[in-house]
């Protein structure tokens, strides 16, 4: 059987920060959306970057896994990979073949036959739930938060594991409202087991440059890791 074709626009090798333990890491090319707080606007192009059939990808990755662990395994993220969701569907089907953990980070935007079927070899979600409202998705993602809520309703059907993960900007979603909705989410879900927070940095300001575009969040401060720590003391009483 001749395996799917993808576009990949880097690599790496150990990750620590995208899923659970040591982690190769892929960020597929290509992605819909135009997310105001992107750190990676060198994906959004489609068709463009390193092609990689999924045994290739496989190869490359299955050399690094005796630094798994229990916990750690492959990470497919973006862009948004599920816009390859056949390259994904045979690369993991290679991995859990070898008995490699796989992890998804998606935003969530898109859910069809295909995307399913990605999901159906997929042992981890990461879902990018970015605002706690309709009007700040449209204003700052560029796609409904409907869409994503129908992602997550789905994951929770098919008995997912899924973390909700969410960039913090200061002034946007650093506040009692997005808390709630948070804390709301894994309460309705019991997929979600964890939630996980992470600041808005601004060291992607340099891509921007270099692609002669507009960082749109450009005049938002940094958030300090401070205001992630209070956040989750909040979140902690939102749950009680």
């Amino acid at each position: 059987m001749k395996l799917s074709v993808g576009y990949v626009n880097s690599i790496q090798s150990l990750g620590a920060v995208d899923g659970p333990g040591i982690r190769f890491v892929a960020f597929l090319q290509g992605c819909p959306l135009r997310c105001s707080c992107c750190h990676n606007p060198e994906t959004w192009q489609f068709n463009v970057g390193e092609t990689f059939s999924a045994q290739q990808l496989f190869d490359k990755a299955v050399r690094f896994k005796e630094y798994f662990g229990e916990k750690g395994g492959v990470t497919l993220s973006g862009g948004e990979p599920i816009c390859q969701s056949e390259f994904v569907y045979d690369f993991f089907s290679l991995c859990k073949a070898s008995n490699i953990n796989t992890c998804l980070d998606t935003s969530g935007c898109i859910l069809n036959d295909s995307v399913k079927k990605a999901l159906s070899v997929t042992d981890r979600v990461l879902l990018d739930v970015k605002y706690p409202s309709p009007s700040l998705y449209n204003k700052h993602v560029g796609c409904n938060l409907s869409n994503v809520l129908e992602f997550l309703t789905y994951l929770n059907a098919v008995k997912l594991p899924t973390t909700i993960r969410q960039v913090v900007v200061k002034g946007i979603n650093d506040n009692d409202d997005n808390l709630a909705f948070l804390s709301r989410l894994r309460g309705e879900f019991d997929c979600v087991d964890g939630i996980e927070l992470l600041p808005f940095r601004k060291i992607c300001s340099s891509k921007y440059d270099n692609l002669k575009i507009k960082f749109p969040f450009a005049n938002y401060p940094e958030t300090d890791e401070q205001t992630i720590q209070n956040l989750y003391c909040k979140l902690k009483k939102h749950s009680k």
